[in-house]
């Protein structure tokens, strides 16, 4: 059985990256089809596999503004001749699922969100983050990807989705169902420390939509001691946010993110994420999560047991989930134990199943 496997850009390694990787774990010899590709960033496995970017990457800049040529990738994935593979997997929260494939190749698209910059979060970027020329074309651009974005999952013969979130998404917004399979996550690489150090930790991206400006006003409001590792183009607006309990570490490696982990009191994480691979990584090292109480938290933390849900973004809605957890005597082990279901092996396991089920419904022999 010939296997290909179709991720929508590769220039970083975030969740999304991560999830192709067990992918091409799972099938060693699927080339993979993308629409640009900067092997530098790349994890060292993924920089071994043969990698066939799109037209897009011979043009200017495309590497910096791949997110400006959208409508040229969706185009730019619908030329890739994929019409000698068995099976088709796209990793997709853009474009990748609009590859087009024959009546005799069975696809199975991983969707990570439905676009989310043309449908739940377009109006945010039109008024709040777009300017001059950028929102002026935001419109009809978009009326135009939201009309293919939707006729294009027609092409997808079994959907699933990272969390109950996006599943909901796609129902919504596709009119289709979907199978949720939390993405993998590495809960082996953390350990629970034999003692908890005074910091909470905020970890990630530093871009607006992570609200980290939150956790930083609620540090400053308690002058609770809050490490911010990470970095972003809105580090220099949170520095001057921050005060003198606020300490910012940059990026971290591998090694200092588990020690970050284990020994903080808590990872907050007031933002709204399509599943959240930090707070399971926290609750791995037996340390709770503070979390604001929408996205993909809604599946992998539980309020009082494994962390704490707040339910408006709001500052006040913040420092009261911080002084609640504080109250709270947290079983690390029991927190690590509840982290340990979202592990490789079981999204091993889980898209093995579905990926013979598929196959099975398409008249095709997984064996083969």
């Amino acid at each position: 059985m010939r296997v290909a496997l179709v991720h929508d850009w590769l220039i970083n390694m975030g969740g999304a990256e991560r999830v192709l990787e067990e992918l091409a774990r799972m099938f060693p010899d699927a080339p993979i089809y993308t629409g640009v590709v900067d092997r530098s960033r790349l994890s060292p496995y993924l920089r071994t596999r043969r990698i066939v970017p799109s037209l897009v990457q011979r043009w200017p800049l495309a590497i910096r503004w791949y997110n400006r040529y959208l409508p040229l990738l969706a185009y730019g994935f619908e030329q890739f001749d994929l019409s000698s593979y068995d099976l088709v997997i796209s990793s997709s929260a853009a474009v990748a699922k609009g590859v087009v494939t024959p009546a005799k190749t069975c696809h199975i698209a991983y969707v990570h969100t439905p676009m989310r910059y043309a449908w739940d979060l377009y109006h945010q970027y039109h008024t709040r983050e777009a300017h001059g020329l950028t929102r002026k074309l935001m419109g009809p651009v978009f009326h135009y990807m939201r009309l293919w974005d939707r006729v294009s999952t027609d092409r997808v013969d079994v959907l699933v989705a990272n969390s109950t979130t996006v599943r909901a998404r796609i129902k919504k917004h596709y009119r289709r169902p979907a199978t949720v399979i939390h993405p993998p996550v590495a809960v082996d690489h953390f350990r629970v420390a034999d003692q908890v150090a005074d910091y909470y930790l905020v970890l990630s991206r530093l871009v607006s939509y992570k609200r980290f400006d939150l956790a930083i006003q609620a540090a400053n409001a308690l002058k609770r001691p809050l490490i911010v590792a990470g970095d972003g183009p809105e580090r220099k607006h949170l520095e001057r946010l921050a005060g003198p309990t606020v300490k910012f570490l940059g990026t971290v490696s591998d090694d200092q993110l588990g020690i970050l982990m284990s020994q903080a009191r808590a990872l907050i994480f007031p933002g709204e994420e399509d599943f959240g691979i930090a707070p399971v990584e926290a609750q791995a090292a037996g340390r709770p999560v503070i979390a604001y109480g929408r996205g993909g938290v809604m599946d992998t933390v539980q309020h009082a047991k494994t962390g704490v849900l707040f339910l408006e973004q709001t500052l006040e809605a913040l420092v009261a989930a911080i002084l609640e957890a504080e109250t709270i005597a947290w079983d690390s082990q029991a927190i690590r134990q509840h982290a340990l279901q979202f592990g490789p092996e079981r999204f091993r396991s889980q898209f093995r199943d579905l990926v013979n089920q598929a196959l099975a419904s398409h008249s095709l022999d997984p064996n083969d």
